[in-house]
């Protein structure tokens, strides 16, 4: 039985990634600093469910280890539920680190947060990338971001440049894309300097169901999703709403990523997005138009929305678009699911959450 081990695997992509690495026949460890997943039933997406905080080198080391059953080999025993020292250890097959402090405009752009993200992710990356090369893994995957690329290269909404060779000399917009940066450069060193099999991917504003939806860290099509569900008077949008961005429905982001740790042809960085790219006017106009409700976009920034929340508008780069081209080139593929797609599956979710019938 192969083995697999998601760090994250209490999140959002990392939900998803992990019930469909349990589906297709692998025993799955999920690692994550919450309690449980808030959406999924643990069963649903793994066999072993622990919780720990990444950032202590102990946790990663024993979320790391397998202890089979040494009459049984296909019998592992749960972290959770069995205490080192172990004696038959074994090496995973499959690692996707995807734990990391991150959220939403909201969170990341504020610079309230930025001590937080760079210290708590840095501490992830670099105690999982030593622990990955202790035990000898036989691959693992780093969840990058697109917020990683300069600023002055996504200035123009009309034409941003995130082509992969773009990324130097290094210029992002916020300490959560240094962040990424510097754990990129950290998992390709040790893919260097001590044989890891590492895969780095960039991912693009990836969104859909069994996400954050609500509470400051949502990504822009949940928000979108939650505020048309909500059908108040009109729509806001945070800034002038002309940046543009492009958006990856969660199914997709899976069958890339997985297509990507299963190559063997090249380590990365590339990028895993779509590269259909709207205004957030537009994304809110689509969303408002799925749920049928009768509203308006509204508009805010500046000293109006510095009364209302206290903080200047966070509006990260004016645009942003993924470009797949490394990706079609190595993989034969490319997402399929267009953004009106996602956005039905997506607004259909959370409406379920927001108009919960009584």
């Amino acid at each position: 039985m192969k083995t697999a081990l998601v760090l994250g695997g209490g999140g959002f992509i990392g939900g998803h990634l992990a019930k469909k690495l349990k589906e297709e026949g692998f025993w799955v460890r999920v690692v994550d600093i919450k309690s449980q997943h808030e959406f999924w039933n643990h069963d649903d997406i793994c066999n072993d469910y622990a919780s720990g905080d990444l950032r202590d080198p102990s946790i990663v080391s024993a979320a790391f280890r397998i202890e089979r059953d040494p009459n049984h080999s296909d019998v592992i025993y749960n972290y959770s539920l069995h205490k080192l020292p172990f004696t038959e250890i074994d090496s995973f097959d499959e690692v996707y680190q995807l734990a990391a402090d991150m959220g939403g405009a909201g969170y990341i752009f504020t610079g309230d947060n930025d001590a937080n993200i760079m210290h708590n992710s840095a501490l992830v990356n670099l105690n999982t990338v030593l622990e990955a090369s202790n035990t000898g893994v036989k691959r693992i995957f780093y969840s990058s971001s697109a917020c990683m690329y300069p600023e002055h290269n996504q200035l123009d909404p009309d034409n941003p440049n995130c082509e992969e060779s773009s990324a130097y000399p290094a210029d992002p917009d916020s300490e959560y894309g240094w962040e990424k940066l510097f754990s990129e450069r950290l998992f390709l060193a040790f893919a260097r300097n001590y044989g890891l099999n590492v895969r780095v991917a960039r991912y693009h504003n990836i969104f859909g169901p069994q996400g954050t939806w609500t509470g400051g860290k949502e990504k822009a099509p949940a928000a979108m999703c939650r505020k048309a569900a909500e059908n108040d008077i009109d729509l806001e949008v945070w800034g002038s709403g002309s940046q543009t961005r492009s958006f990856l429905y969660i199914d997709e982001c899976i069958e890339a990523t997985l297509r990507f740790m299963r190559q063997d042809t090249f380590s990365g960085p590339v990028n895993i997005g779509s590269e259909e790219m709207v205004t957030i006017n537009e994304l809110a106009q689509m969303a408002i138009d799925i749920s049928g409700n009768d509203l308006k976009i509204r508009n805010i920034d500046g000293q109006d929305f510095k009364d209302k929340y206290g903080f200047p508008c966070p509006l990260g780069v004016n645009g942003r678009n993924s470009h797949n081209e490394l990706f079609r080139h190595h993989m034969g593929w490319e997402p399929k699911a267009t953004l009106r797609e996602g956005m039905e599956k997506t607004y259909e979710w959370i409406n379920s959450k927001v108009n919960i019938p009584f």
